[in-house]
């Protein structure tokens, strides 16, 4: 069962200086038929404009997983972290507890364009924590490549949830496989470009929630990119 959510149907925020769009419920955005799926809240794809972002603000039990598609976000937290996070870097923060940060732009001229996603963890009161890991394009060419899972092996980041996230980059004419175990779901992000999943055709924005399938085939009808979550 493939249930599919497009771009133009989601929710979103338009700010003099962001401009997002919200998968899933969000902030003053509520749909009560799209609230998350499975342990997967928020799917946000957000634009931010030169020299502007999100202030210091506060978190608390959530998995923060952060993927920029273009452009640079410059991250502070209250564990003392600080980075730019570009295409490539991904970017896991456990709440947990309580944690401040703030997320900017700190290009003069160029919008950063990211999708943050927030999972829930397996458990309340983790203590905070942060991780931070490149895996180049050559990594991620032509493949589904594990980029987050549970146990951190084979380089992936870590999560506290069970859960694994793959990403790929696919030319045109591609076509990658993922089997989904019996009792495990699926959600698949189309980041950029077009492709068709099982034989349904997705755009850019567009996402699908997956059960009750044995075999995840993605075939690329143009250049893409895809981020994969594969779900309890």
């Amino acid at each position: 069962m493939i249930a599919l959510r497009r771009a133009d149907d989601r929710g979103r925020t338009e700010l003099d200086w962001l401009d997002g769009r919200h998968t899933f419920s969000f902030g003053e955005y509520r749909d009560p038929e799209h609230v998350g799926f499975r342990a997967l809240r928020v799917i946000n794809e957000d634009r931010v404009r030169p020299g502007k972002g999100f202030g210091t603000h506060p978190h608390r039990d959530m998995e923060i997983f952060t993927w920029v598609l273009a452009g640079a976000l410059e991250h502070k937290d209250s564990l003392g972290n600080g980075s730019v996070i570009r295409p490539g870097d991904a970017q896991r923060m456990t709440a947990g507890t309580g944690i401040l940060h703030s997320e900017v732009n700190p290009s003069p001229d160029e919008e950063v364009q990211l999708l943050q996603i927030w999972i829930l963890p397996e458990r309340d009161g983790l203590e905070p924590g942060y991780e931070q890991r490149h895996f180049s394009a050559d990594e991620r060419r032509g493949r589904l490549l594990r980029i987050v899972t549970r146990d951190g092996a084979e380089g992936a980041l870590s999560i506290h949830q069970d859960v694994d996230v793959f990403n790929g980059l696919l030319a045109a004419g591609d076509r990658v496989a993922h089997a989904l175990r019996t009792g495990r779901h699926a959600w698949l992000q189309v980041a950029r470009g077009d492709v068709e999943l099982n034989g349904h055709a997705l755009g850019a924005g567009d996402g699908a929630a997956v059960s009750e399938e044995s075999e995840l085939s993605v075939v690329a009808r143009s250049d893409a990119e895809v981020l994969l979550f594969d779900l309890a």
